[in-house]
């Protein structure tokens, strides 16, 4: 009986997302570090949407997938290094790998357009070779891992979407308004993880405000003037 597949949030997924583009695209350099993973993360290019994470964003998020095993860690050299199982967890092919990846690091995309984004990765023979391995992902009898979504009004082609985070937006929203499903998917988009390390964040700022308060107050009190003039 096979274990059911989590709700990853945002940051899981361009986590994984990350390990599995760089796996190919800069084989002498993974698995990656911390450093190389989180500059992964906010890369400003072939990345949707844009993040700006920290590195302790990122390392919750590591520990998270770390639970799940879909992420495993090793250490060699100075530092420890990072790697995804995600072939190995969800059982399927490298070819479905590599077009999780792309919609997990750019949001939904046509047939067409994720066969040119994963050109660095593999190169598809055709668009309905594409088509077939997202059939495959969308039919998997142990759960579907992608979605074909609605066509945009005005649109040739339909998108596909991931489901590892859970329905994505469009599938929810239905033409009235927002359905009930609407507060699930919503609560799914911050982890555990990640509110301990917004916590951690907090908790860090807070320090930081208090260190220049004091050093405000040394400084005014060397110059004779009030904080609050």
């Amino acid at each position: 009986m096979s274990t059911p597949l989590p709700i990853l949030s945002l940051l899981e997924t361009r986590v994984l997302g990350v390990l599995a583009e760089k796996q190919r695209t800069v084989p002498d350099s993974y698995p990656l570090t911390l450093n190389s993973l989180v500059s992964g993360c906010n890369q400003k290019t072939s990345r949707n949407p844009v993040l700006e994470l920290t590195e302790s964003q990122v390392q919750a998020a590591i520990d998270s997938l770390k639970g799940y095993s879909l992420v495993a860690e090793t250490s060699g050299g100075r530092a420890f290094r990072y790697e995804h199982n995600t072939d190995r967890v969800l059982r399927i092919p490298s070819q479905s790998v590599i077009l999780l990846t792309v919609l997990m690091l750019r949001g939904p995309q046509t047939a067409g357009e994720l066969r040119i984004a994963c050109d660095r990765m593999h190169n598809f023979a055709d668009i309905s070779s594409v088509e077939g391995f997202l059939n495959e992902l969308a039919e998997r009898p142990a759960g579907a891992l992608v979605v074909k979504l609605a066509r945009l009004p005005g649109a040739r082609e339909s998108r596909w979407a991931h489901l590892l985070s859970g329905a994505p937006a469009e599938e929810i929203a239905g033409p009235g308004g927002a359905s009930s499903s609407d507060a699930g998917f919503a609560a799914h988009d911050v982890s555990l993880g990640e509110v301990a390390a917004l916590k951690a964040n907090v908790a860090r700022l807070e320090t930081e405000v208090a260190s220049l308060k004091a050093l405000l107050g040394r400084v005014c009190s060397e110059l004779g003037i009030s904080e609050e003039g």
